[in-house]
């Protein structure tokens, strides 16, 4: 475990080396934005993508795979052709994607943006007192959920296999969110930037376009938004009309999102990928654009009750899930070592933080 930290800390020192380099090439250097810039940036790319090999833990190679290898190589992409959150100021709500706007943005900042999956809110710099105890009562509750989540899996054994399915999404969720709230929550409270919340009740969804464009992991849909889609639905438009152009680009959004999830689930499982977890995002990729296309069409003649409408889409998310997304983690043994982890993780704090009590 204290190898495992070590580790941890020398590719997060290594990060914080590297975003610092990035912002250089537009405030130091002057490094035109596009292709010369990317240039400058890719370097870093690869960084971002081997660094955290070195890392064995789930608990501290899962965050920084998704901070890293994800997240922030798709800003620095974006950056390298001034677009996305590093080239916009969480400040002033200066959406003008250029020069000025990184410069404008402190040390600090730029870090923070480019490392860490946060969201800055530019109409409001800091949220209300209320909505403030109001985050911390709604992310209490889901810590106990979640410590709920981990308890049942003394008794798997016992568990049929649709609850077992249930415990694995809701394992999955609150995971996501609730680590995504306690770093958004400490830039908050050390920067204070105002931060839109990356997860909106995502179990409230009606439909799979509320789902993944206005509930779930809000951060990674706009940036294959800026990224992926935007840029296919231009090309296309001319093509093969916009209506065509926005399947063709959401299906685009959700193959990379697949892709990028393969990646991922190598660095869990050192193995050679099945293409299940491509599948699944390709699968809902298809449907949401049916979705989409069937709204359009119908124009909100034909609606379904919240109930049943959410009821499905939650059915449906579930379902796949269990079909695509969750094999590979079950079959190479993810989930047991995830499982296997808690006790030595919380041992490790535990005596630490008795050592530091008694010091």
């Amino acid at each position: 475990m204290e190898s495992e930290i070590k580790n941890f800390m020398k590719i997060w020192l290594f990060a914080i080396c590297s975003a610092c380099y990035s912002l250089s090439l537009s405030r130091i250097f002057h490094i035109r934005s596009g292709i010369p810039r990317l240039l400058f940036i890719l370097p870093i790319i690869y960084l971002f993508t081997v660094l955290p090999l070195s890392l064995s833990s789930f608990h501290l190679g899962g965050p920084t795979i998704f901070f890293l290898v994800w997240l922030a190589n798709f800003k620095l992409l974006l950056y390298a052709f001034d677009l996305g959150p590093l080239s916009t100021n969480p400040i002033t709500n200066n959406n003008n994607n250029n020069n000025n706007n990184v410069n404008s943005l402190s040390l600090s900042h730029f870090i923070s943006i480019a490392l860490l999956p946060i969201k800055v809110n530019q109409q409001q710099p800091s949220k209300p007192t209320n909505n403030k105890w109001k985050s911390v009562l709604i992310i209490a509750f889901k810590l106990l959920a979640f410590a709920l989540v981990i308890k049942i899996y003394d008794f798997t054994q016992h568990l049929p296999k649709f609850l077992l399915l249930i415990n694995y999404c809701c394992h999955l969720y609150l995971g996501v969110e609730v680590t995504l709230a306690v770093v958004a929550a400490i830039v908050r409270a050390t920067l204070g930037l105002g931060l839109d919340p990356q997860f909106n009740e995502p179990y409230l969804a009606t439909s799979l376009q509320d789902f993944w464009g206005r509930r779930w992991n809000l951060m990674v849909s706009d940036i294959l938004r800026l990224s992926v889609f935007n840029p296919i639905r231009r090309v296309f438009s001319p093509l093969v009309g916009k209506r065509w152009a926005l399947v063709v680009g959401m299906i685009a959004a959700f193959t990379v999102s697949g892709l990028m999830h393969e990646l991922i689930f190598y660095y869990f499982t050192r193995v050679n990928p099945t293409w299940e977890v491509t599948w699944f995002f390709v699968l809902h990729g298809m449907c949401t654009a049916v979705e989409v296309v069937v709204k359009e069409a119908v124009g909100g003649r034909l609606q379904l009750h919240r109930l049943i409408s959410g009821t499905l889409t939650i059915g449906f998310v579930a379902v796949t899930a269990w079909w695509l997304f969750l094999p590979q983690i079950i079959r190479n043994g993810v989930d047991v070592k995830v499982i296997n982890e808690y006790p030595v993780m919380f041992s490790f704090v535990k005596q630490h933080i008795f050592f530091c009590f008694k010091n």
